[in-house]
Formats: C-alpha cells, structure tokens, sequence
C-alpha cells in the first residue's frame, strides 16, 4: 500500500509540475552571454554586457527592452545596441517558444568614435522556455542583428561614408515569472 501511494504521488507531483500554468502577465529578464559578428574583419568580440527585458500580455503577444554592450576584442571601443522588440509566443504546453522582431540602433563608444555615425539596427530572434515551476521558466534566446555603421568623416586614410557590417548573432540566457 504505501508503494501505491509514493507511485501516485510521485507521478501527481511529475504531472502537476510539469502542466503549463496560463498566467495573465508575465516578466521576463535575461543577459546577454555571448556576440559574434557577421564580418570577423570588421570587428571580434570581448565579452558583453547588458539586459533583456520583456513583457508579456495574456493574448500571447509582448514587448520587449534589449540593451547591451559589447567589447571589441584588442581595442577600448564597444558597440552599444538597444532594441525595441515586439514577440508573440506560440501556445504550446509544453514549452515556451516565443518568436520575435526587434528595431533599434548601435553606435560605437569610445574617445575617438564621434567619426562614426549611429547606426540602425533590426533583428529576429526566437526563445525557448523550459517551465520547472507552474508560473517560472528558464530561456535560451538567440538573436540575429542586422545593423551597419557608417563613418561622417575622413580619419586614418578611410574615407567618409564608409560602412562596416556590425551585424551578428546575439545568444542569452533569461528567467521569466507569470502572475
């Protein structure tokens, strides 16, 4: 008998736990974990820094907040992105699979970067939640940035008007809470 009733409960506690909870809202923060760029000439990564934000309404559609760093490899510039992202997450019970679309700008930071213009900047992204608690998930999300920069200025023998592909792939990693 009570290996009938620790076989129960473990499989009600296996069944509750892992059954999709509908919230009415829901909070999402996450980090950037790693950059790479389209054009390796143009520029490598060092790290980043920074955050995602996003907020969820019950019709499955939100907005979201992406601002992040990141530090070019063997310089003291980075490239500083903010998005705007709008995203819909697809209905299915077992995991959260969200699909979005982002428009925003880059700009390079540094002492000598005011011979470059900001640029615009557009990405699509996608994110997949893993629930382990009825209103918490845990996410992987991968971006793909499309973004060029162009210099207003002649420096250093390149002429003005010259554009870099600053484009890339941005990989995060985020919580989110339903309430």
């Amino acid at each position: 008998m009570k290996k009938i009733i620790l076989t129960a409960f473990t499989a009600a506690s296996l069944l509750l736990f892992s059954s999709p909870a509908y919230a009415l809202f829901t909070l999402s923060a996450g980090v950037p974990f790693s950059h790479s760029f389209n054009d390796t000439n143009v520029a490598e990564s060092d790290g980043t820094s920074g955050v995602f934000l996003a907020a969820k309404l019950p019709i499955m559609v939100g907005v979201g907040l992406d601002m992040y760093d990141t530090k070019l490899k063997d310089s003291t510039k980075k490239l500083r992105t903010a998005m705007y992202d709008i995203f819909y997450q697809l209905p299915i019970p077992i995991v959260n699979l969200t699909l979005g679309l982002g428009l925003g700008s880059t700009e390079l930071k540094c002492e000598s970067c005011s011979i470059y213009d900001k640029g615009t900047a557009t990405q699509w992204y996608t994110s997949v939640g893993i629930p382990f608690l009825p209103f918490f998930d845990v996410h992987l999300s991968l971006r793909r940035v499309s973004s060029k920069i162009k210099t207003n200025a002649a420096s250093g023998g390149t002429p003005k008007g010259t554009e870099y592909d600053v484009g890339g792939t941005v990989a995060g990693i985020g919580i989110a809470f339903g309430f």
